[in-house]
C-alpha cells in the first residue's frame, strides 16, 4: 500500500499488537518553546486555584469525567469468530452501546453490522463483553447491509442502556467523545470536535453497499476495534455510531467517520418494528459525474443538485413526469447538495407519502409532487 494515498478502513480491530518506532532527536535549545517560568509564591497560588477547581479548564476537565462516568457503563467490547479454510479461527474486535427502543420492550446493543456479520448465522460466535466484565452471547441478531447498522437482543441483569440524541444538533467544532475498544483496549474514551458533517461516497461497504452515507466526521481519535462504539456529546447522549478511518497505514490520522444518532435511531426502530428498514426511492438514475461544466450546459452556473440521466418505468418518478436532464434542487425543502445527499434524503422519508421536489428544467424551477413507496432492494 502506497503511503500517499488515503485509505478508508472500517475500524474492527483483528490483532492486537504495537510497533516501536525509532526515537525522535531533538537538535539545539530550539527543539520546544520553554514555558513561562514562575516564582514559588506564584506557584502556590496557581495551585490553590486549581485545587479549588476555580479555572474554567478545571470545570471542563470535570465536566469530561462526569460524562465518561456516565457513559462507560454503556458500552460494550464485541469478539465475534469466524473459520477461515487457510487460518482457522479468525477472531475480530470491536465495540458496541446498549439501547433501547420505543418500538419493542426489551434491552439491544446497537454495533456496526461489520463487525459481527462474518460471525452469523452463529450466535454462540459472538462474545459480548459487558462494562462490568460479564460476557454474554446475542439471543437475536437483526442487520441492515445500506447502513452498517447491527441491533443484538442480550438478556441480562443491571444493563445501563445509554440516552439517544439529536445529532441535527451536533454543530462543527462541538466537542465530542468516542468511546470503545480500540486495538482491543476496551472502556477507552477520545476526545476531539466535529470536523464536518454530511460526509458521502466514503466507498464504505463492498461495492459501495452502504445506501445512507451521511458521516459525522471528527479528529477525536479512532482506531481499529472502535467500530460500533458511540460517539458521545456534552449531554451524555449519543451521537452517533463510530464506523470508519481514513489512513494511509491502518490507524488513527485524526479522519474518523461516525453514523449520526438520528439515521441510528431510524434504522434500529425499524428493524425492531418491521425486521427490516423501509426506505422510499424515486425511481431514476443519477449522474456520478455532475461537474461544472455540465451545469453550464444546463444554465446553471454552480454545481448543484443531482441530474438524472435516466427515469425507469412504473416507478415514482416516472409516475411523476420527472424527466432525462432534470437537475433535482431542493427535496422536501431540503437543498440538495449532490447525488449522495439525495439519496439519503429520499431513502429515509417515511413511504406512502407525497414528497415535493424542485427540479431545473429548461433554464427554470418547477415544482413537482412525487408519491413515495417502498424501495424494492431485489432490483437496484
Amino acid at each position: 500500500m502506497k503511503t500517499t494515498r488515503s485509505t478508508l478502513l472500517c475500524c474492527i480491530g483483528i490483532a492486537l499488537g504495537f510497533g516501536v518506532g525509532a526515537g525522535l532527536r531533538l537538535q539545539g535549545p530550539t527543539a520546544a518553546v520553554q514555558a513561562e517560568s514562575v516564582t514559588a509564591d506564584e506557584s502556590e497560588k496557581i495551585y490553590r486555584e486549581l485545587d479549588a477547581g476555580g479555572s474554567s479548564l478545571a470545570d471542563t476537565s470535570k465536566v469530561l469525567s462526569t460524562i465518561a462516568r456516565v457513559v462507560m457503563p454503556s458500552v460494550v467490547h464485541i469478539n465475534s469468530f469466524r473459520k477461515v479454510a487457510a487460518r482457522g479461527r479468525v477472531e475480530e474486535t470491536g465495540s458496541g452501546v446498549v439501547m433501547t427502543s420505543s418500538k419493542r420492550p426489551g434491552t439491544y446493543i446497537v454495533t456496526n453490522r461489520h463487525v459481527i456479520n462474518e460471525a452469523l448465522p452463529n450466535l454462540d460466535s459472538i462474545a459480548i463483553q459487558l462494562s462490568d466484565g460479564r460476557v454474554i452471547n446475542p439471543r437475536k441478531v437483526w442487520t441492515d447491509p445500506y447502513s452498517d447498522i447491527a441491533v443484538m437482543e442480550v438478556e441480562a441483569v443491571n444493563l445501563e442502556p445509554l440516552r439517544w440524541g439529536d445529532s441535527d444538533k451536533l454543530d462543527i467544532g462541538n466537542i465530542v467523545l468516542a468511546c470503545g475498544s480500540p486495538f482491543g483496549l476496551s472502556q477507552s474514551v477520545t476526545m476531539g470536535i466535529v470536523s464536518a458533517r454530511g460526509r458521502s461516497s466514503l466507498g464504505i461497504g463492498k461495492g459501495n453497499g452502504v445506501l445512507n452515507q451521511d458521516f459525522i466526521q471528527t479528529d477525536a481519535a479512532i482506531n481499529p476495534g472502535n467500530s460500533g462504539g458511540p460517539l458521545i456529546g456534552l449531554q451524555g447522549k449519543l451521537m452517533g455510531i463510530n464506523t470508519a478511518i481514513a489512513s494511509t497505514h491502518g490507524g488513527n490520522e485524526g479522519i474518523g467517520f461516525s453514523i449520526p444518532s438520528n439515521l441510528v435511531r431510524r434504522v434500529v426502530d425499524h428493524l425492531l418494528e418491521y425486521g427490516s428498514v423501509r426506505r422510499a426511492y424515486l425511481g431514476v438514475k443519477l449522474d456520478s459525474e455532475f461537474d461544472y461544466e455540465a451545469a453550464r450546459q444546463l444554465s446553471l452556473y454552480r454545481v448543484r443538485g443531482a441530474r438524472v440521466v435516466e427515469v425507469y418505468p412504473n416507478t415514482p418518478a416516472a409516475q411523476a413526469n420527472l424527466k432525462y436532464n432534470d437537475v433535482i434542487l431542493e427535496f422536501n425543502g431540503i437543498e440538495v447538495l449532490d447525488e449522495s445527499h439525495l439519496i439519503n434524503k429520499v431513502s429515509l422519508s417515511d413511504t406512502d407519502k407525497m414528497a415535493e421536489v424542485v427540479v431545473w428544467r429548461g433554464g427554470r424551477k418547477v415544482t413537482i409532487q412525487v408519491d413515495l413507496t417502498d424501495r424494492p432492494f431485489n432490483n437496484e
